[in-house]
């Protein structure tokens, strides 16, 4: 039977989320949180968003890996229709969840620290291969219905809602009834080519819980390379679900 508690991922628990699934095909929706992630921690990321009242399921620093979960995959989360950065002013929230996180026997929210402006995927994205597990478990079809999403500051395609109805992974920028800009001009094969088969050979990240970053290097499969887009290096770990 597949985990609706991520197997790895640090649990930060909501104490409210979106209400029951309504249905239908499974989806995975990819954004960004606007936070620079050598700035800002998944631990605070996802504290913020829990105060706030607008839970994701996941959030997902992908310069070290390190993960949290707010909500059981199984229920809906509260954040799309919201402001899509963790700088936000409590009178845009809306007073009432978004139907469109309902929509879905899944409706997964997975909330990157990263900018539209710079795609995460250009990023070593550590610890995607234990989340494209997980997701794969739960049989969310790697496919994205309405293409690439659209770049920073470029106009976006129409929101479909026949393409949202087939499932697969969408990025807020193509959710219906979502304002949202982001996740920016990812690259949506290397994303969601990944064999996650070898999560069990990618090590786990120092846990940070908000406490300052020493960057090390990025390690692939046993094997240290540098960082492909920035002069940072990244942390080094193992892989642990203790406390899940």
């Amino acid at each position: 039977m597949a985990d609706a508690w991520m197997p790895g991922a640090r649990c930060i628990r909501a104490q409210s989320d979106g209400g029951d699934m309504a249905g239908g095909a499974p989806r995975v929706v990819w954004l960004t949180l606007g936070a620079d992630p050598r700035a800002v921690s998944v631990w605070s990321a996802a504290q913020q968003l829990k105060q706030e009242g607008r839970p994701c399921h996941l959030v997902w620093d992908p310069l070290t890996g390190d993960i949290a979960q707010l909500l059981p995959i199984v229920r809906a989360g509260h954040v799309l229709g919201t402001p899509e950065h963790l700088e936000w002013a409590p009178g845009q929230l809306p007073h009432r969840t978004a139907a469109v996180n309902r929509e879905g026997r899944l409706c997964v929210q997975i909330g990157v620290l990263g900018s539209a402006r710079e795609p995460f995927t250009s990023y070593q994205m550590i610890g995607l291969a234990a989340i494209l597990g997980w997701l794969d478990s739960w049989e969310i079809p790697r496919r994205w219905p309405a293409g690439q999403p659209a770049p920073f500051r470029q106009l976006a395609r129409p929101r479909s809602r026949a393409l949202w109805a087939r499932g697969g992974h969408f990025g807020a920028s193509q959710v219906p009834e979502c304002d949202s800009i982001g996740p920016g001009s990812i690259d949506i094969d290397h994303l969601t080519r990944l064999d996650a088969s070898i999560a069990r050979e990618l090590s786990e990240p120092s846990r940070t819980n908000g406490a300052a970053r020493s960057y090390g290097q990025a390690r692939t499969n046993g094997t240290f390379h540098p960082g492909p887009h920035t002069p940072h290096t990244l942390p080094t770990g193992t892989f642990s679900t203790a406390g899940v």
